[in-house]
């Protein structure tokens, strides 16, 4: 049986949904195949919990000892949503000790996490993205020169970040200024970026036994003004229909169009690529590599419409990336 650290948590906004997400893997994973371990990052603190008794990971080699017996593991499921899991930092640490782990490797993931620099690759292929502005905090660029270069409405949100903390729609000159200062405690770098009218569509990618395979496609329906963080994650705030009930063309062009930037961004493990979609246009909003795994979340379900229960879900991606390192 293997040893499996799932690791959860993280630095950021997001921590208490990776904490979900890596539960949620724990309580599914097949046990007859994995012997798995909920690992706690947060900060410097790396420990699995038995109860109310914590024991620290061993950073050196990222190995666990429970009273005499010390846990080398044979695999990371990487549950981590923002740094360190997303952005590349969790993943050049386990390249150095040389352990398998689920994501996408050090550079796709760094890459991947900076939108505007994703963006610009995803735009070298020919995908449709959205105008937009990278700004940094030391820039003193007013709100009338960003009125200048884009036009209302946009989105205003940190450049590195997910689940879309610190994300807002500004629809008029008076709520730039305030959606620039909740953007810009969250990032030292944000991304002001055009509206674009249209139905939001997401496809969940994954490589296994070999083949890239791309996941139904879904559509968000929020109830609210956009997808924000209470749509995604507050129960009955957004519709999520899967399969999308869109035209065999139009799915089968997104999926196309996913399977081809989880090639070219040299993805790992299941991500997830989100769109607008005008009715005629696919554009490219970002990419999740390490996408929500929690009870309320898109890929499990994309998962169930695909014929595979969670469980299978997580057996394919373990037996994927155990497979490409053997």
């Amino acid at each position: 049986m293997l040893n499996v650290a799932i690791v959860a948590g993280g630095d950021s906004g997001e921590y208490g949904i990776s904490m979900k997400s890596g539960k949620q893997v724990e309580l599914n994973i097949d046990l007859e195949k994995y012997a798995p371990f909920l690992i706690e990052i947060k900060g410097k603190k790396w420990n699995y919990r038995i109860g109310r008794k914590c024991f620290p990971i061993d950073k050196n080699d990222f190995s666990l000892t429970i009273g005499h017996r010390k846990i080398i593991f044979d695999i990371v499921f990487n549950a981590i949503h923002g740094t360190p899991g997303e952005n590349g930092k969790l993943q050049g640490y386990f390249e150095m000790l040389g352990i398998p782990f689920t994501s996408c490797d050090v550079t796709t993931s760094a890459l991947t996490f900076n939108k505007n620099f994703c963006k610009q690759v995803v735009a070298s292929y020919g995908i449709n993205t959205a105008r937009s502005l990278h700004l940094f905090r030391e820039e003193k660029l007013s709100g009338a020169q960003i009125l200048k270069e884009l036009t209302l409405p946009f989105f205003v949100k940190p450049n590195n970040g997910g689940s879309s903390v610190g994300m807002s729609k500004v629809n008029q000159k008076s709520e730039l200024n305030a959606a620039l200062d909740m953007a810009f405690r969250e990032d030292v770098e944000i991304l002001v970026e055009e509206y674009i009218p249209g139905r939001e569509l997401t496809c969940g990618v994954l490589r296994t036994k070999g083949k890239i395979v791309a996941l139904p496609i879904t559509e968000i329906i929020p109830k609210k003004e956009y997808f924000d963080f209470e749509a995604k994650y507050k129960k009955g705030m957004s519709d999520e229909i899967v399969p999308a009930h869109i035209p065999e063309t139009t799915s089968e062009k997104c999926q196309e169009i996913s399977k081809l930037l989880y090639l070219k961004l040299n993805c790992k493990g299941v991500v997830r690529f989100d769109y607008i979609f005008t009715g005629k246009k696919f554009y490219f909003l970002e990419v999740n590599t390490v996408p929500g795994l929690s009870a309320a979340s898109i890929v499990p379900k994309m998962a169930q419409a695909n014929g595979w229960s969670f469980t299978e879900l997580i057996t394919n991606m373990i037996e994927e990336e155990l497979e490409v390192r053997s």
